[in-house]
């Protein structure tokens, strides 16, 4: 009987050994939150965090431009024909004058060249068509900088740093497993780091500009419509 107590206690003693060394090498494994981890990256980090405050500074900074610059009242271009079928082209160009965005701005030219030849109107509002794109464009190229230097600066840390584990090692004489681990696991922060900063900026950068392509389309369609408004008297 004491024997087959004996067989039977033994693996309950052996699982309740192993749940107890689980819970005390959970309770000894280190913890890191995220700053202590970003800070273990080295000097490096200061240029890749003032990268990624660039990054998103100009990104919201650009959207809310092309965002402002997108709205436009969907009957705008009916009360410019009604204006100009009528021969109102003074209440057209008031409307044109008071609305804030690339389209009334470039039929407002259209509407100063009225009576001169079609090709030249089309070139006059082709060109402030074009500064409109420019102005919506301005400082995307900050984001582009971004994503192509930041993982650059990333790789640069870790190959420092792996320079610095290899001189210390050198050094010293130091050779052990937990010494290499860590000093790689500190310098690959960097290049992490890096590639998310970049990664960020890529999307950024090829959201606004797909914002911008909707804009440029709304604009030609208005060029368009503007330009049969022009012809339709003389059909």
């Amino acid at each position: 009987m004491n024997w087959f107590f004996l067989q039977v206690g033994s693996p309950v003693h052996a699982a309740v050994d192993s749940v107890k060394a689980l819970q005390t090498a959970t309770a000894t494994t280190p913890s890191m939150n995220v700053m202590e981890m970003l800070g273990h990256g080295g000097p490096l980090m200061i240029p890749l965090a003032l990268l990624l405050v660039l990054a998103v500074f100009f990104f919201f900074e650009r959207l809310i431009a092309i965002r402002k610059a997108s709205k436009i009242d969907p009957n705008f271009m009916n009360i410019i024909r009604d204006n100009v079928f009528s021969g109102n082209v003074s209440a057209a160009r008031s409307l044109a004058k008071n609305t804030p965005n690339p389209v009334a701005r470039m039929i407002d030219k259209g509407l100063q060249r009225i009576g001169k030849p079609i090709d030249a109107i089309e070139k006059s509002m082709e060109n402030v068509g074009k500064l409109e794109i420019y102005k919506m464009e301005r400082n995307l190229s900050v984001l582009s900088l971004v994503y192509g230097i930041a993982p650059m600066f990333g790789f640069l840390g870790t190959i420092f740093g792996m320079l610095q584990l290899f001189y210390n090692i050198n050094a010293s004489g130091d050779f052990t497993p937990a010494q290499i681990a860590g000093g790689i696991y500190t310098k690959m922060i960097t290049s992490a780091s890096g590639l998310i900063i970049g990664l960020l900026g890529y999307v950024g950068y090829n959201f606004l500009n797909a914002q911008i392509d909707k804009t440029v389309n709304r604009m030609e369609a208005a060029s368009a419509e503007f330009i049969d408004i022009l012809q339709e008297p003389t059909r």
